[in-house]
């Protein structure tokens, strides 16, 4: 008899190993074909890229602080996006998640209802914030808007705009500030001595960085929305206020040259030179 039940339990305790074993390589499939579909493009989204707003957790939205917005920045890590804006609004995996999309209430005029914006944070390899969008550019007028006085002035003012090659000011490679040789430094610190002088009161400056056509998408727009962010940095320890200036990349969607040739040769690079720069735009009381 002892015998017997011995060979029950142990039947029973086999069963139960090779149920674990079973419902695990559930779960561990299930993960894989969430990392799967997960991966995202770090390129600029089109409209299309947004996820439908009806498949929101949140169908309403959430009304996030405009504070929270302002301090997002490229290179946080997810925690420090959850803090500041919480976990995204649609259902977007576990593993591996490149994106994240929110889909905000944000307060228009006082003749208008709220609103709805969708708000989408890329990530690169290493889970750092590569960029954040709106889907409608009007959202981000919402967040920060130009002073009162700028909207008032605005058809009396033409902006300043002004062109620095980033060859010059950072290199080949470089698009970190550290990556700025002396002389990169001095023109955009005489350039904002420039700006102070020539604008007594400064309404927005606008410093948008522009790549040439060669590597992909996602190398485009990283490097030149790292370059502008280095300028726009260096103009701020000038003596810019930081509040008034914003920050765009725009890859090499908006060419100058036009060139001939797909290798990537010294001729073809020397042709692109004009493409790789940085614009700034300037609009204040002079």
């Amino acid at each position: 008899m002892i015998q017997a039940a011995r060979a029950v339990i142990l039947r029973t305790a086999a069963k139960s190993i090779l149920l674990s074993m079973a419902t695990a390589g559930v779960v561990l499939l299930g993960g894989c074909a969430g990392m799967s579909r997960e991966r995202a493009s770090l390129a600029a989204p089109q409209d299309r890229d947004f996820p439908n707003p009806g498949s929101s957790i949140l169908r309403q939205g959430t009304v996030p602080t405009t504070e929270a917005l302002r301090l997002m920045r490229i290179g946080m890590d997810k925690d420090q996006v959850r803090q500041l804006l919480g976990p995204p609004h649609f259902s977007e995996g576990v593993f591996g998640v490149r994106e994240w999309n929110y889909l905000f209430r944000l307060r228009g005029s006082k003749e208008t209802e709220d609103v709805v914006c969708q708000y989408m944070v890329r990530f690169d390899g290493s889970v750092r914030v590569n960029g954040m969008y709106w889907r409608d550019p009007d959202c981000a007028l919402l967040v920060e808007p130009p002073p009162v006085e700028a909207v008032q002035a605005k058809a009396a003012m033409t902006p300043q705009k002004l062109t620095l090659s980033t060859d010059s000011l950072f290199g080949a490679q470089g698009k970190e500030l550290k990556d700025m040789p002396p002389e990169g430094r001095l023109r955009v610190e005489r350039l904002a001595n420039d700006i102070k002088r020539n604008f007594r009161r400064i309404y927005y400056v606008v410093v948008t960085g522009h790549t040439d056509r060669l590597g992909s998408e996602a190398d485009k727009m990283a490097l030149s929305l790292a370059r502008a962010d280095a300028v726009s940095t260096l103009l701020a320890q000038q003596g810019i206020d930081a509040k008034v200036i914003r920050v765009a990349g725009m890859g090499d969607r908006q060419p100058l040259a036009q060139c001939p040739g797909t290798v990537k040769t010294a001729v073809l690079q020397d042709c692109l030179r004009t493409n790789r720069r940085i614009e700034i735009e300037v609009v204040g009381e002079e």
